[in-house]
C-alpha cells in the first residue's frame, strides 16, 4: 500500500463521489424538468404518509448544489422560501394537470421568485451553468426554478404535464412520449414498482 500524499485533485474527485452517492440515497435527480426534479423533495405525495426531505437547510444545500445551483450558505429562512415555492410549483402543476385555473396566491409565489432572482446563464467548458450572485444566492437558485416552472406550465408544452400514477407518487412530470400515454414519473422507480407488483399478483 503506497503512503504517497494524494493529491489535492484526487480528494475533490473523491468528495465529488461521495456528495453524488448522498444525493442519489437522499433525493429523486431524475426528472427531467429542474421544476418538478425540486418538487420531488416530498416523496410519496399520493400516498398515506408523504417523506419531506427538505429536513434542514443543508440539506436543501445538497439539493441545490446537485442540480447546479451550487449556493454556500443556506439559512432556516431560505428553507422556509424554498419550501414555499416548492409546494406553488406542486399546486399549480396539479391544478393544471386537473384541467383547473391555478390559486392566485400560488402563482403570484411564482412571478416573485421568479423576478427576485438575479442568475444569470453562462457558458463555462462547454457547459450551461448557472452564476449566482454573492449577495442573495439562494434567492437567485429559487428564480432559476421559477423561471423554469413557469415557463413549462406557461409554456405550449403545459398540457403534457401530468401526476405520476405509481403507486403514492403524485409527482409532477412532462410526458414527451410520442403517444403522450406515459404513466409514470420514471421508469426506473415507479414504472418499476408498478411492473414488480404485477408480476407477483401474476
Amino acid at each position: 500500500m503506497s503512503n504517497r500524499p494524494r493529491r489535492f485533485s484526487d480528494l475533490v474527485l473523491a468528495e465529488e463521489g461521495r456528495m453524488a452517492e448522498d444525493v442519489r440515497r437522499v433525493f429523486r435527480m431524475d426528472n427531467e424538468v429542474l421544476a418538478f426534479r425540486f418538487t420531488a423533495t416530498v416523496s410519496d405525495r399520493a400516498g398515506r404518509a408523504p417523506r419531506e426531505r427538505l429536513t434542514d437547510p443543508a440539506r436543501l444545500g445538497l439539493w441545490l448544489c446537485a442540480a447546479g445551483l451550487d449556493a454556500a450558505h443556506v439559512s432556516p429562512a431560505d428553507l422556509q422560501d424554498a419550501v414555499e415555492l416548492r409546494e406553488a410549483i406542486y399546486r399549480t402543476g396539479s391544478a393544471i394537470v386537473a384541467g383547473g385555473q391555478p390559486d392566485p396566491r400560488d402563482v403570484r409565489t411564482l412571478n416573485t421568485a421568479a423576478a427576485t432572482g438575479h442568475a444569470t446563464a453562462a457558458l463555462e467548458h462547454g457547459l450551461a451553468v448557472w452564476r449566482l450572485s454573492g449577495t442573495t444566492p439562494v434567492g437567485d437558485a429559487l428564480g432559476v426554478l421559477a423561471t423554469d416552472a413557469i415557463q413549462v406550465l406557461g409554456g405550449p408544452d403545459r398540457d403534457r404535464v401530468k401526476n405520476c400514477e405509481g403507486p403514492g407518487c403524485g409527482g409532477l412530470f412532462l410526458d414527451t412520449s410520442r403517444g403522450t400515454n406515459r404513466r409514470w414519473c420514471s421508469m426506473n422507480t415507479c414504472g418499476n414498482k408498478v411492473k414488480k407488483a404485477r408480476l407477483v399478483e401474476s
